[in-house]
This record gives structure tokens, sequence and C-alpha cells, in this order.
């Protein structure tokens, strides 16, 4: 009998120390999201470590349940997601708009946007998770290791060792960043150098987080990221140099930025909208179904407790409360502004924007992650849609010109809706893999939902702190005053960039055609694939591939390349499905101790008002640290990956 077939009346869930823990882990992660994610434009996925540390504590207190457990790991999964709305928000300093981060201002627009996306995926959860037969790779690994930790003593053992390997790998990472940062080892290493009258290089960090990321993404992304890296770095960066001036490294590093990117940026444009091409059909028939068993409800049948959600007419309802707030917001942010006297219009049409636009987002990545993953899917490409679309939108409704203030305002404004809009992307991507764990385990959908709004309420407190301490102590690539050790943000400045182009009307349309030709070769290729049977290509992380500096991308590429040769082994384990297990954790483990690390160090530079407090040698040991520093990180990597191999064969 599984998990999904015990009853469970009468079982602990929605308790108040599972509220409590699930809100602490969530305040834990969301701030090491926020900083993963401004530093190297990726976060990731907290569900599995949530459940984790749920069973290693909850297991001492009288009565705890599986299903406690899941609503921990679902309050906490909001950490993952919530925190990808720094792909957008950080834009507002970038162009000038916002000199931090006002609290009342950041924690709305992330609570409202992911409250909506609570609510506009709930009708989606029968046609999505109960209907459609989609894989959900990170609901199903979340219950089997809920599952593991209410087993037997062999499932005690296993989540001891697991538990273990969490922490080995997060003390490992953290110690190799502390070096990093008394600068002992390097942190990155880069080569650049001329190819004709142009320029390109190769570029590594050293970073455990991304080898982390690059194992959970699996070797498929891994090698469609490394055709992104080489199109952008090794083809396109080469040709387009040619006849610059100044040093190999400012050369290309500026015509990426300039060029590159926004190739890249077309190419995720056409692959997000191919995705919503191709899942248009089983959404809308999967809303339908949810329709009818909404019907079948009102008209008597009672329904089963794991078929029980939100009630439809308290999504609608709560739907349309939510609305207004998000009006009174826009209409603070526009009053006294240069745009004051459209606000009416303005407002009007960014509420229809956010719901039709909203629905429509929350359906593709809702889907997507039942397809490839919540941390897979690609939200920040859903980004930038959103935000040509509402650029697109503020064209239409008040057209260009207006002077060089109405331009920073509508801008700005552009960016607020979709960071709107991006909190219902982030949500309803992370909620229905949620939902999948809970069918698996025998869990209630409309307490999970109500957790998941939780987890939203907490992950907004933090948000705005974490990133005001950050943009004060490092700051942000490009914006004046930003330190040595500032903060790429990479999405962010994107989308800044989008939103400044599509409403200035200088927007590289030339980069961004070319890059939607290639999407459309790219994903030929892809489709071309998938039917000879063979590793298929994602086009949006070919495109993303393009986007990201070489030194995010490579040691990402790494981390897929090890992912795929630790699974290998463990397929032939003698309990292949706790060998894989030990492999998320041991990589989940050292994205968890860098990112927290990061955030500790962000709030020690801003104690010390020092750039660098914790080092201990200068510049003239930048060459012997760059040994140490490989030296270190393939030492480290080999153990932690030999550690976790020796747990699982001596495991019982």
């Amino acid at each position: 009998m599984t998990e999904a077939s015990k009853p469970t009346t009468g079982m602990r869930e929605l308790t108040l120390r599972a509220i409590v823990l699930g809100g602490i882990l969530t305040l834990m992660f969301t701030a090491a999201n926020v900083y993963l994610g401004l530093k190297v434009g990726l976060t990731f996925a907290t569900s599995i470590p949530a459940a984790v540390i749920s069973m290693a504590l909850l297991r001492f207190m009288t009565g705890s349940t599986i299903l406690e457990n899941n609503i921990v790991q679902t309050i906490a999964s909001a950490a993952g997601t919530l925190a990808a709305i720094i792909f957008v928000l950080p834009g507002l300093v970038m162009v000038g708009y916002w000199q931090g981060f006002p609290l009342l201002e950041t924690t709305a627009i992330t609570m409202l946007g992911g409250i909506l996306g609570v609510l506009f995926s709930v009708p989606l959860r029968r046609a999505l998770v109960v209907d459609a037969d989609l894989p959900y790779p990170e609901g199903r690994a979340a219950a089997e290791v809920l599952q593991v930790g209410a087993a037997s003593a062999e499932g005690a053992a296993e989540n001891k060792a697991g538990l273990s390997a969490l922490l080995w790998n997060s003390l490992v990472a953290a110690g190799f960043t502390l070096l990093t940062q008394m600068k002992v080892a390097a942190g990155e290493v880069s080569k650049w150098f001329s190819v004709g009258t142009g320029a390109t290089g190769v570029a590594g960090g050293l970073g455990f987080a991304l080898v982390g990321v690059g194992h959970l993404v699996g070797l498929s992304v891994g090698m469609a990221q490394l055709v992104g890296l080489i199109t952008g770095w090794w083809v396109l960066l080469p040709i387009l140099t040619q006849g610059g001036s100044g040093d190999a490294e400012t050369l290309a590093n500026t015509v990426f930025r300039s060029d590159v990117r926004f190739f890249g940026a077309g190419v995720i444009a056409v692959a997000a909208i191919w995705t919503l091409i191709k899942i248009a059909g089983p959404v809308i028939g999967g809303i339908r179904s949810a329709m009818a068993a909404s019907k079948a409800r009102h008209a008597g049948t009672v329904l089963a407790v794991g078929e029980r959600d939100i009630p439809i007419g308290w999504v609608f309802g709560g739907s349309l409360l939510v609305l207004v707030p998000i009006a009174w917001l826009l209409c603070s942010i526009l009053a006294g502004g240069p745009l004051a006297g459209s606000a009416a219009i303005l407002v009007a049409g960014a509420l229809v924007f956010v719901v039709v636009i909203g629905l429509m987002i929350a359906s593709v990545t809702g889907y997507m992650a039942g397809l490839i993953g919540a941390s897979n899917s690609p939200v920040s490409g859903i980004g930038i849609l959103a935000i040509i679309a509402s650029s697109l939108l503020l064209v239409g409704l008040l057209g260009r010109g207006g002077g060089e203030e109405a331009s920073a305002a509508m801008v700005a404004y552009a960016l607020i809706v979709t960071g709107v809009v991006f909190g219902i992307a982030t949500i309803s991507n992370d909620n229905l893999q949620d939902l999948k764990t809970g069918q698996l385990v025998g869990a209630t959908p409309w307490k999970q939902q109500v957790a998941l709004i939780i987890g939203v309420f907490f992950g907004s407190l933090v948000v705005p702190p974490v990133l005001n301490v950050l943009n004060e102590t490092l700051g942000f690539v490009g914006v004046p005053g930003a330190g040595p050790n500032a903060l790429a943000a990479p999405q962010a400045g994107l989308i800044s960039s989008l939103a400044k182009g599509v409403l200035g009307g200088d927007l590289n349309w030339t980069m961004l055609g070319y890059g939607a030709l290639a999407g459309v070769g790219f994903i030929l290729v892809d489709e071309l694939l998938g039917r000879a049977g063979k590793l298929r290509l994602p086009p949006l992380a070919i495109g993303i591939g393009i986007y990201l500096p070489m030194a995010v991308i490579l040691p990402v590429v790494v981390g897929a390349v090890l992912g795929w040769f630790y699974d290998r082994w463990a397929a032939g384990r003698a309990n292949p499905g706790f060998a894989h297990r030990m492999g998320v954790l041991t990589a989940t483990g050292l994205i968890v101790g860098e990112s927290l690390f990061g955030v500790f160090y962000a709030g020690l530079v801003y104690a010390t008002d020092s750039d660098a407090p914790l080092a201990v040698v200068g510049d003239s040991f930048h060459i012997p640290s760059i040994f140490v520093g490989l030296g270190l990180f393939a030492g480290l990597i080999a153990l932690s990956y030999a550690r976790t191999r020796k747990a699982v064969t001596t495991t019982v």
C-alpha cells in the first residue's frame, strides 16, 4: 500500500509547530536564495532540505506525522521560488528609481504577487496534478524523502545519513567560501585572449553552489547550457568583437553585455513562446476538467480528502480582494509623479494585465514544473516576456516621449507591474510541485494551499531587509557607488534594459531578432533529437547558457556531468532510490552552505563597512591563491562525493 492510499483522517497536519518550523526555514532559505540569485542568477529548490530538517527535528516531538513534515516543506518551498522576485526588483535600483528597497512597497509587491500565484494555481491542481500524466520530478523526490522518514528503522537510518550528507556538504561549501573571502583561495579562474582583432576567453567560478545546481538540473540541461556557452562565448563573441579596442577582458565583457546577452534573450523569448504553444491545449482541457469537478461537488458529490481544494468561490473572491491592495499600491506609486495625470488608465490597464497575463503564466509555469521540475523551469524567460509585454502595454496606453522624467517613471512602473506578475509565475511554478508531493503522501490540498500562502507571508518579510543589506554593502554591477564585489543581478539587469529599450524605442532589436531566429533553429534541433530518442537540448537552457557569464555556466556544466556519473553509479546500488536521494542531498548541501555563508558575509561587510573584512593576504598572493583554490576545489568535490558513496554502501 502506498502512502497516497493510506487513510490519513485524524493525522496531525496543519499544526502550529509545523507552521513555526516552516516559517523559520523559509526565512533562512529565502535569505540564502536572494543572495545566490543576485550573485549568479540562479536559485535552489528548498523542499527536500526542508523535509529532511523537519523530519530530523519533529521526530523528537510527540505524535509527529508525515503530513506535518509535508506542511513544513510546503511552507519552506516558497523560499525556493519567491526569492526569484530579485530577478526583477533590483532593476528599480539599477535604473535609479529606488535608492534602496522600501519595506512596504517591496513586501507588498512580493506578497501580493505570491498570494495571487497560489490562488491562480488552485483550479489547475486537478488539471495538471491529478489528470495530467506529468513526471513532477521534484514533487516525487520530496514525497520519497518524506516516506523514508516515516518508514521503519531502515528509513530512520537513511534519514540520518541524508541529514549528515546535507550538513557535511554545507560545511564544506561554507568553509571553502570562507577561504576565498580570506583571499587564500581564488574564487574564480579566467584567461582572456585575442582572436584576430577580437577577443574571448575561458572563465570558471570555483563555486560549490554552482556545482550543486549542475547536479540537480541534470545532464540534458547541463549540455544545453554548454551549447549556449559555446555559441555565446566562442562563436558570437569572437565575431562581434572584431575591430574592437581595449584589452581582451574589457572588450569581451563589454560586447557580451551590450550584444550577446540580447541574443540570448531572443532565444529565451522564442523558446518560452514555443512552450506556450505546446501546452495550450492540455491546460485548457485540464481547466475544463477542474470546473466539472467543482460542479459535481456543488451537486452533492462528496470528494475524498485528497480532492479538497480551497473552494473555487474563495479563490475567485480572494483574487478580487488581492487586486484591491495592488490597485492601492500602484496608485500610491504614481501619486505626485510625472504619470499622476494618467493614473486611472495606467492602474486599470495594469490590473487587467495582471489578471490575464497572470492566469496564462500560472498555467504555463505550472505545466513546466510538471515537465522538468520547479528548479529547471525557465521563469526568468517568462519574466523577459512579461517585461516586454508590460512595456508595450504602456507604449500603447501613453505612447513614447513625454520627457526624460516621464520615461524613467514608465520604466519603473513597468518593472513594478512585472514584479507582481513574476510573483504569480514563481509561486504557481512551485505550488503544483508541492501538491504532487501531497497527493503521493495523502495530504489535504486545501491545507497545503493555505500553508503555501503562509510561506509567501514569511518569505515576503525577509526579502526587503536582505536586499537592503546586500545593496548597501555590495551594491549591483553598473550602479554608481557599487563596491568591487558588486552583485551581477543578471536577470534584473537584462529586464530593466529591456524595459528601457522598449519604452525608449532604442532596444537592441537586431540582436534580439538574430537570437529569435537562432531560437527557432534550437527548437528544431531539440525536436529532432527527441524524435530520434537522443539526449534533448532544451532551447530555454541554451538561451540561458548564452545569456549568463561563462564563469557561472561552466561550473554548472561540470556539476551536471558529475551528477550524471554519480546517478549512473547510484542506479547499480542495492537501493538505487536511496542512493539517488543521497546525491540530491549532497548537491543541496553544497548550495545551502555557500549561499548561507554569502548572506552572513554580506552582513559582516555591512557591520564592518569594509569590502574585504576577512582578507588575510593581499593582491600579491593572487597567483598562489589560484593553485590553492583549484587544488582545494577539486579535492573537496572528490571527497564529498566519495563520502556520499561510502554512506550509501554502509547504510542498512
